[in-house]
């Protein structure tokens, strides 16, 4: 298995095989809007030193009461600004989306019977992964909002979470070997996780789910990945890829 990573110009060594010159990206947050969590992170941070400085000053002049609360308040804040911390990293794993986009390229070359090379552009970045079966499929995260959060400069987020490939029998889906690869990391809090599991809490959240789409693979096919409010599409960008979701049983 070779992973390869491109970015910036050497992206053009890719190109070679079909990609495209400037691939998709993004960021999570509106600039003013990340602005705003940055200050509003020093803001807690600087509070919380302050009042948890003067709590301790307190409780060393025998003022408990006020000491202690002083003390608390400032823990409070401090905890505050690291959680804004840990959910904005994690917040930068996803892409902002405004309409419908192209994320990915993604093009095989056969090494053997129901065994492909996957070249796999997205996010300024390349790999090459080791595939077997008869298809090939794509998943990601997306993070929907209310009206109300979208109003203030929040976008519908995503995130593509894996490439795998599937066998068209279920009998070797079952006892083939199977290739799964992550195609993003998990630094930070957990987002999806908070958002899934206290959803009832945050009722700026319209939506999350997950969303797939898969084709077959087979040599020389390129596809592109887009993805819209309403989840992926895949379609064949050359002649053999359109040739073969053609012939697709």
């Amino acid at each position: 298995m070779v992973f390869v990573t491109v970015q910036g110009n050497r992206s053009v060594e890719l190109n070679e095989i079909g990609f495209a010159v400037s691939p998709p990206g993004g960021i999570v947050l509106p600039v003013n809007m990340f602005i705003w969590v940055k200050v509003a992170v020093v803001v807690f941070a600087l509070s919380g030193v302050i009042l948890s400085i003067l709590g301790i000053q307190r409780l060393w002049g025998r003022r408990v009461w006020m000491g202690g609360l002083e003390g608390l308040i400032g823990l409070l804040l401090l905890a505050i600004a690291a959680l804004m911390v840990a959910i904005s990293i994690n917040l930068y794993t996803y892409e902002r989306l405004a309409h419908e986009s192209t994320v990915a390229e993604v093009r095989f070359q056969g090494i053997g019977p129901q065994h492909f090379w996957a070249y796999l552009m997205f996010k300024n970045s390349a790999k090459i992964l080791d595939l077997r079966g008869d298809e090939w499929q794509v998943d990601a995260r997306v993070l929907k909002w209310h009206r109300a959060a979208v109003l203030i400069g929040l976008d519908t987020l995503y995130r593509l979470d894996r490439l795998s490939g599937r066998y068209r029998d279920l009998y070797q889906e079952r006892t083939a070997p199977r290739t799964v690869y992550n195609l993003s990391e998990e630094p930070g809090l957990d987002l999806w996780m908070i958002v899934r599991r206290y959803a009832r809490w945050i009722p700026w959240v319209d939506a999350t789910y997950g969303s797939a789409t898969y084709m077959p693979m087979v040599d020389g096919g390129s596809y592109t990945v887009s993805i819209s409010s309403t989840g992926l599409l895949a379609r064949p960008s050359n002649d053999i890829a359109r040739n073969a979701v053609g012939k697709w049983p």
